[in-house]
């Protein structure tokens, strides 16, 4: 038999190894990161076998059942993971978990897939952090927000001239929670700066990307703000008087 053979005894299970490398990981875990790891696992799983058989004349020697019951185990890994089989893999593991109702959720964003803590239970795990519960954003960075998502690049005096009022305010409180970020200058007497989202805003919003915004030919402003309000409140988060703490002001 193949001694201590790191795949050894090994059924291939695509949800469970998803969930694994979700778990195994703070950063987003993209599809491509998946197929990187399929191509090394069938590498060194190949590398052991041809370590085996060039030592089967000495100690702990490889026998031909025991290649047999190898070979069979790695047939078991598909050796080229498509973006649709993973992205399957990846909906049908978010749909349990909220059927189910756990602690976790599976999010999507532009980098790849992330567990995150469901927001029924996020405020127990700032209480264990000490930390405190990031500020919402007012109206006024909800609407330059909006302005800045579907108008991009798009500048200062762009803005204010859409919304009326200042946007010095509610850009600099953008930046700082960096949904937005500089992205240029337009060709404009005076260079003005352009700014654009980044990919904290989709973050933010639960977007993969761009594309996935709602169309600003069919929603009025303020539902275009709506949207981007309720797309980063969950609906299921409990508020801090709930939890018995002071509740935070917006900014």
């Amino acid at each position: 038999m193949i001694a201590h053979c790191p795949f050894w005894n090994m059924e291939f299970d695509l949800k469970k190894t998803l969930l694994t490398l979700l778990h195994s990981t703070n950063e987003p875990l993209s599809i491509k990161d998946v197929q990187a790891v399929i191509t090394r696992y069938h590498e060194r799983a190949e590398q052991y076998l041809e370590d085996q058989e060039e030592s089967a004349d000495g100690p702990g020697q490889a026998d031909e059942d025991g290649q047999e019951v190898m070979r069979d185990l790695l047939d078991q890994v598909p050796s080229l993971l498509t973006s649709a089989q993973i992205r399957d893999a990846m909906d049908s593991i978010a749909d349990d978990l909220k059927e189910s109702d756990e602690v976790f959720r599976l999010r999507e964003g532009p980098n790849g897939y992330r567990l995150a803590v469901s927001p029924r239970y996020a405020d127990w795990v700032r209480l264990l952090r000490d930390e405190p519960r990031p500020q919402r954003l007012s109206p006024a960075a909800m609407e330059t927000l909006a302005i800045v998502a579907y108008r991009q690049p798009v500048t200062r005096s762009e803005i204010e001239a859409i919304r009326g009022v200042s946007a010095d305010s509610a850009l600099n409180k953008l930046m700082e929670r960096e949904l937005v970020f500089v992205i240029g200058r337009a060709e404009l007497p005076g260079r003005p700066l352009q700014y654009g989202t980044t990919d904290g805003f989709l973050e933010f919003c639960g977007l993969k990307s761009l594309e996935e915004l709602p169309s600003s030919d069919v929603l009025s402003p303020n539902q275009i703000t709506e949207w981007i309000r309720s797309a980063t409140m969950p609906e299921e988060q409990i508020s801090d008087k709930e939890m018995g703490l002071a509740e935070v002001e917006q900014e």
